[in-house]
Formats: structure tokens, sequence, C-alpha cells
């Protein structure tokens, strides 16, 4: 039943494919339809020709032939009778359709002497042109006729041809199958070569959307294929005016905040050696209390511009800023020290441990890094509750550096693991005070130097668990 199901899966999922619209699927169908009309246009260039002048009738030859044994036999008419019905079966043998079916095949009628002396087709009406030489459309019975008579004042012998317009189509694929055959047959082969020569046509175009698809949502460098031809060039001039463009813009936008950043942080510590100067000259609790309120809140502004710093020289970094071969352990056993106090205040334990005995190196900016470690581990302090344990730990999964930081704090719901890493947004339910940006700085530093990271419930699913992975270096 699972092999069943499968199965259905992977053919649902190959209809999906096909119809969804293609461009490759859309140029091929138009080089086989541009391929059918031409066929068709010929077809009906030999139909109006045929048509025009019909295969039998239009032969002068053949009706003086025809004639002249009327005439030579004249005074013998077994012998005239025999002859013309043997000339009128070598006509009738010029078509294979024709013989199967006497009601169907041409028609010869010849008078004398103004008495009909042979009809090919005895059920076949009696037929009459109004000029003599000239191809007629004829109606006789219940059909139409094509039908040319040629005249001899020798004992005023006349002889009419005639063939039924219905007969037009198979007569003419029959008779011009030397041209109208190999193209029959070669139709179906038309579908290779289309679609070889579409692919080949396509490959500049695969080449801008392969050097599209491999970049980086922070790479917004000009894209460095430059096609010679005229179709594409527009495409990766607008491409490149875009990125341009969007590039300006988030660099107008960085220097601003990064400029605001900076102007912040005078105002922000004079108003705190201001505040602290009030507080130490009174003795009144509610005032103190007041200037107590006054500096926590002036220490997360602070930290808010702290943050806003990160994250501006994070997104700043070049993708080739890589200039460093560091051991990533030891960075992180470096920066424990400098957090604990943090922890140490709310009487929270901070553990670190490295899972292998080697280094572990990586290729990175070190202050990015450094950045990035800092934010986990006081995310982890601010939300575990006190008294409680955070772990700090370091390791190799394959060819990537490992940094497991887990707390023992609410943690963040699993429909909001991927929303925390926006700029500014932070859980609802959280009690907490914060910013909303430590997170955002993380994945930014992550994306610079080629990392992922992924956010999951803690030890016996209580906290949360981030686990960062950076590509180990080779050198």
């Amino acid at each position: 039943m699972n092999f069943l199901s499968v199965a259905a899966k992977a053919v649902a999922r190959r209809i999906r494919r096909w119809l969804q619209p293609s461009l490759v699927r859309r140029l091929l169908f138009a080089q086989i339809a541009v391929a059918g009309l031409l066929w068709c246009a010929t077809l009906a260039l030999f139909l109006y020709d045929s048509n025009r002048l019909p295969e039998l009738v239009r032969y002068d030859k053949v009706f003086e032939s025809i004639m002249a044994c009327a005439q030579n036999l004249a005074f013998d008419p077994a012998r005239q009778q025999q002859t013309l019905k043997a000339f009128d079966m070598a006509l009738q043998e010029t078509s294979s359709d024709f013989k199967s079916d006497q009601d169907r095949a041409p028609v010869l009628q010849v008078w004398q002497q103004g008495r009909l002396i042979y009809n090919s087709a005895p059920s076949a009406p009696l037929m009459h042109t109004q000029m003599p030489g000239r191809v007629e459309q004829v109606r006789a019975g219940d059909r139409v006729w094509r039908a040319r008579a040629m005249t001899s004042p020798l004992l005023d012998t006349r002889v009419m041809l005639a063939e039924p317009d219905v007969l037009r189509l198979n007569f003419t694929i029959e008779h011009r199958s030397y041209y109208l055959l190999p193209l029959a047959i070669s139709l179906p082969f038309v579908v290779f070569p289309a679609w070889l020569s579409v692919m080949l046509a396509l490959r500049p175009w695969r080449q801008v959307t392969k050097e599209t698809a491999e970049r980086g949502p922070a790479d917004l460098s000009p894209l460095t294929f430059e096609p010679p031809h005229k179709e594409l060039q527009p495409l990766v001039n607008g491409i490149n005016g875009l990125l341009r463009s969007v590039r300006d813009r988030a660099s107008r936008e960085r220097g601003l905040i990064a400029d605001a950043a900076n102007e912040l942080r005078t105002p922000l510590d004079a108003m705190r050696v201001n505040v602290e100067a009030l507080k130490a000259r009174t003795s009144d609790p509610g005032q103190r209390e007041l200037m107590a309120n006054l500096l926590r809140s002036n220490d997360r502004a602070a930290r808010l511009v702290g943050q806003l710093r990160q994250l501006m020289r994070s997104d700043e970094m070049p993708l080739d800023a890589l200039p460093a071969t560091l051991a990533f352990d030891a960075l992180v056993r470096d920066r424990i020290p400098l957090v604990e106090a943090l922890a140490r205040a709310r009487g929270i334990a901070l553990e670190f441990a490295s899972e292998v005995p080697e280094p572990v190196p990586v290729h990175g900016e070190r202050e990015s890094l450094i950045s990035m470690v800092s934010n986990l581990v006081e995310n982890a302090i601010k939300y575990s509750p006190d008294g409680g344990t955070v772990t700090v730990r370091v390791g190799r999964e394959s060819s990537d550096a490992v940094l497991r930081v887990t707390d023992q704090g609410p943690g963040i719901p699993p429909a909001l693991r991927e929303r925390v890493f926006d700029r500014f947004f932070r859980n609802p339910d959280q009690t907490q005070s914060g910013s909303g940006l430590g997170l955002a700085i993380v994945r930014s530093v992550l994306e610079k130097h080629g990392g992922r990271i992924e956010l999951s419930d803690g030890e016996g699913g209580r906290g949360l668990r981030a686990t960062v992975w950076l590509p180990l270096s080779a050198g």
C-alpha cells in the first residue's frame, strides 16, 4: 500500500511538472507548429494546382490519341470499341484508387457524327461543356465533375474526359508522393532537432539563471555574466540596474541607522551620568526608585544602540572579507568570562565544554563571530530563570564547526522559530524586555560566513537550544 502511495505521488509530481508552463516546451511546440503549417501550405499549393489543372484532362496528347483511334477505326466498329476500351483502362490505371470503384473513376465519352460511340461508365450521365478545349465544372447526376472536351471536324468526332471533384485530394497525394510522403514521414522527427536547437539557444539564458540562483540574499553585486546577445543584454542590464538601486538604497538606510546609533551614544551616556549623580545626592526612597528605573531604561536604550551598530557592521561586511583562520572553540571560551558577571548576578550557572580535544578552526571575521556568540549566550542568560543553567558546547559535525547554546527558559513556539530572526520581531507572549535584534544579528553574521542556525527544544523539552553550523577551515 505504501509503495502504491509513493508511486502515485511520484506520478502526480510528474504530471504537475508537465502541466507547469515551460518556455522550452512553448518554443518546441512553436517550431513543430511552424513545420506543420509549412507542410499544410505545401499541400494546399498542390491541391490548388491540381484543381486548377486536373491531372488527366490537362493533357492535349491524351485527347489527340483517343481522337485518332476513333477516327482511324471508324469503319471497323468492333476494333474501335476494343481500342477505346483498352485506352480507357490505361487511363484508369494511372491511379490505384480508381480501379476499385468504377462509379468514382474518370469518365471517357466519345461522340462521332452526333452519336455516342463509347461511354466508359454506363451509369455515368452524359456530360456537355460550353466551350471546347477549356476545363469546366459540370453538374451531372448527383455530383460535380471537372470536364474537358476536344472536337475534330473529321467525322465530327468529339472526345469528353471528366473527373469527379471529390477525388482531387487522394489523386494529388498519390501523384505527389515523391514530395509529400517524405514530409509526412519526417514530421515526427522534427521534435528532437527542435528540442536540441531550443536547448542550445537557451544556454546563455540558463547561465544568467544559474548565476542569479546562486546569489545569497545579501549579495547585490552586478552579474558577472555579460551576454553578447542583444536579446539578453536588456535583461542582464535590467537586473544589474535593479541590484544597484537596491544596494544604494540599503547602503543609505544602513548609513542613516549607523549615524543615528552613533549620535545617540553621547546623549545616552550623558543621561546616565546625570541620573547616577542625582541618585547619589538624594536619600528619598521614592526618588531613588525613579532614578533606578531611568537607569534601567537607559541600559536598554544603550543595548539597542549597541545592537544596531553590530547589525550595521554585520550587514556591511563584504562576502570576501573573511581575513583569518580562527580557533572557534578558543573564541567561544574567551567570550564566556565576559558574560559570567551577567549570569552570576542572577544566580545562573554558565557551563562551557569543548566536545572534541583538537582545535575547531573556522575562516571568518573575528568581531562578527564574537558578536554572534555574545548575542546567543546573552539571550540564553536573559531568558533563563534565576538559578537556572546555560550550557555552551563546541564540537564538530562532518565538515562543520558546531556551537550549541541551551537554556532553561520559556522557549519559543515552533510556529515562531523562523520569524524571530526578523528584525524587531519579538514573541508576543514574552515578558522580558528586548529589542528583537539579537537573533537578526546572529543570522546576518552566519549568512556572511556561509553558516546556518536552527532552534529546537532544550533538554527534556524544556527551554531552547540554538545550534549553529559554520564551515570548518581547510587551512
